[in-house]
């Protein structure tokens, strides 16, 4: 038989399950893998917003992907909130001395409502310590703007203007998203010098708390299994758009609900 992909999580917690580890080891499970997760930070949020925020000493931080590493080793690594540069720069020197592969990088900077994820200084350890290792970097439109402390993009050609100055600051490839532009969403991948755009439909949806966490968990889990950073990157934007279409289904509450991992496995 197969080997079962094998993924990590190297982010924070979110204790509604909508965001965060729990968002990343629902989706490694949907895509048929087995899910770890290393914890850098403990929030209290809900689909109302993030409310607290207490980062991981990197210390621990550092064990806990030691103690997976040095076991399990992943096919492929998402990495999510780091919350401070510290953490940031412990986990790139622990990843480099493990030789990790397939590390999707999600900036993660600022939520859609509530207090800040990220410390000050993170943009710049996030460039410099982990832009290099990673296999895909996947910000959005205001992640990407603080990374390159540019204006907010407008449209695709700004998207992948910003997505060439993280490969020329060491990323090997970046996806922009444009869920926030108007409009349909379109996504922009800059690799190797050159640009290639990812349209969608925008699901009529207010439950979608979240997807950045579950697109690049998607992704790392397509690559775990060989696929090409383009078919990956495909595949997940389609199982996305099926799971904030399920997203409803949920009916978790009042607020900005996730989208529904499960979709294609409950009835």
């Amino acid at each position: 038989m197969p080997r079962i992909p094998r993924l990590l999580s190297i982010a924070g917690s979110d204790p509604s399950g909508g965001a965060g580890v729990q968002a990343d080891l629902k989706t490694f499970s949907a895509f048929g893998s087995y899910g770890m997760a290393a914890v850098t930070a403990l929030t209290a949020q809900n689909t109302q917003g993030v409310t607290a925020s207490y980062p991981v000493a990197p210390e621990i931080v550092v064990a806990q992907i030691d103690a997976v590493l040095s076991d399990i080793r992943p096919d492929a690594i998402k990495i999510g909130m780091l919350a401070t540069p510290d953490i940031a720069r412990a986990v790139a020197e622990t990843l480099a001395r493990f030789g990790a592969r397939n590390i999707v990088l999600d900036p993660v900077l600022v939520p859609t409502q509530g207090v800040s994820l990220a410390s000050a200084g993170l943009e710049a350890a996030l460039a410099a310590a982990l832009l290099p290792l990673a296999r895909l970097v996947t910000p959005n439109l205001y992640e990407a703007s603080a990374l390159t402390r540019t204006p907010l993009a407008k449209n695709a050609d700004e998207m992948a203007a910003q997505g060439g100055l993280l490969c020329a600051a060491g990323a090997r490839a970046v996806l922009v998203k444009g869920g926030d532009l108007e409009g349909e969403p379109v996504d922009v991948l800059f690799e190797a010098g050159e640009k290639r755009t990812f349209r969608g439909r925008r699901v009529p949806t207010r439950n979608t708390h979240g997807t950045g966490c579950a697109l690049s968990s998607a992704i790392a889990c397509e690559l775990a299994k060989g696929a090409p950073l383009i078919d990956a990157i495909a595949a997940a934007k389609a199982w996305l758009e099926g799971a904030l279409e399920a997203a409803d289904q949920l009916r978790l509450s009042e607020g900005r609900g996730p989208p529904h991992h499960f979709y294609a496995l409950w009835r």
